[in-house]
C-alpha cells in the first residue's frame, strides 16, 4: 500500500510537471509568433529600384542612392542617414532628394557630390572621401574606392570621385560598391557580411568580372543589384552560377530591384 501511495505521489508530479511545460512551450511558441509578426527583426533590406536600397535597424532608416522621386519611398520611414555614391543620375537624384523629408536626415557623400547639393535643406551634409573612416548615428562608415579599369571607360567613373561604401550595422558589415570595376581594392576587402556588388556595360563591368572579384573577397552573403545596361539586364543567373561553382558557402541572394 505505502508502494503504491508513493508511486501515484510520484505519478502527480510527473504530470504537473509535464502540463507546466506544455503550457511554458505554447506561450514562448505564440510570443515568438507574435514577434515576428510586430517585429521584423533589428536589420531588414529593401530594395527599390536599381542601386536605391533602403535599410532599417532599430536606430536607423538609411537610403542608399535615394532616387525616383518622393513616390518611392513612400511604404518607408523618413530617412535619418543618406549615403550617396556618385553623381550619376541613378545615384544622385536632386529632385527626389529635394521632395524627401530631411529634416532627421544626415546626407553622407564624397565632395564631388555635396557640391552639387547646395539648394538642399538637411539636418546635415557630410563629406567622405575614399579612404575616410568615420562613426555617425552609430553606424560605422568606411568610403572605399570605386571607379573603372578598361580604357574605354575610364571617363564613366575616374578613380577617386565616387564612393563605394562598408556600413557596420547591428555588428554586420555590409558593402555597396556602387559603380566600379573588379578593382583591387574591392578584391581585397575583408569580413563582408554582406555585399551588394554591381554588373553592367558598359558603365561598370561584366558578370564573370563580377564574380571573379567576389570569389576573391569571400563576402558571406552577396547580392547582384545595379545590373541594368544599356543592353538589357545582365546574366544574373550566370552570376549564381559562378559564385555556387567557385565557392559554395557563398550565399547568392537574388533581391527585385526591377519591377
Amino acid at each position: 500500500m505505502k508502494n503504491n501511495m508513493l508511486f501515484l505521489f510520484c505519478f502527480s508530479i510527473l504530470i504537473f510537471n509535464c502540463k507546466k511545460s506544455i503550457e511554458k512551450s505554447s506561450k514562448t511558441e505564440t510570443n515568438t509568433n507574435t514577434e515576428e509578426i510586430t517585429n521584423p527583426g533589428p536589420l531588414e533590406i529593401y530594395p527599390i529600384s536599381h542601386a536605391t536600397t533602403v535599410i532599417t535597424s532599430t536606430q536607423n532608416i538609411v537610403y542608399i542612392d535615394p532616387t525616383g522621386g518622393a513616390e518611392a519611398f513612400t511604404n518607408y520611414t523618413n530617412p535619418t542617414l543618406i549615403f550617396i555614391t556618385d553623381i550619376h543620375g541613378d545615384h544622385m537624384s536632386l529632385k527626389t532628394l529635394e521632395a524627401l523629408d530631411l529634416s532627421s536626415a544626415t546626407i553622407v557623400a564624397p565632395k564631388a557630390v555635396i557640391d552639387q547639393l547646395t539648394s538642399l535643406t538637411a539636418k546635415k551634409m557630410m563629406v567622405v572621401n575614399n579612404g575616410d573612416v568615420a562613426t555617425i548615428d552609430n553606424i560605422k562608415v568606411e568610403a572605399v574606392a570605386m571607379y573603372n579599369l578598361r580604357e574605354e571607360a575610364l571617363n564613366f567613373h575616374p578613380k577617386g570621385r565616387g564612393n563605394g561604401y562598408i556600413l557596420t550595422i547591428n555588428n554586420q558589415r555590409i558593402y555597396f560598391s556602387g559603380d566600379t570595376e573588379d578593382i583591387p581594392e574591392m578584391r581585397s576587402l575583408k569580413n563582408i557580411d554582406k555585399a551588394f556588388v554591381c554588373m553592367n556595360l558598359p558603365y561598370t563591368m561584366t558578370v564573370e568580372s563580377a564574380a571573379s572579384a567576389v570569389l576573391d573577397f569571400k563576402p558571406k552573403q552577396v547580392y547582384p543589384y545595379h545590373y541594368r545596361g544599356t543592353n538589357g539586364m545582365s546574366d544574373i543567373a550566370k552570376f549564381k552560377t559562378l559564385i555556387t561553382k567557385g565557392n559554395s558557402e557563398i550565399e547568392v541572394v537574388q533581391l527585385n530591384w526591377y519591377q
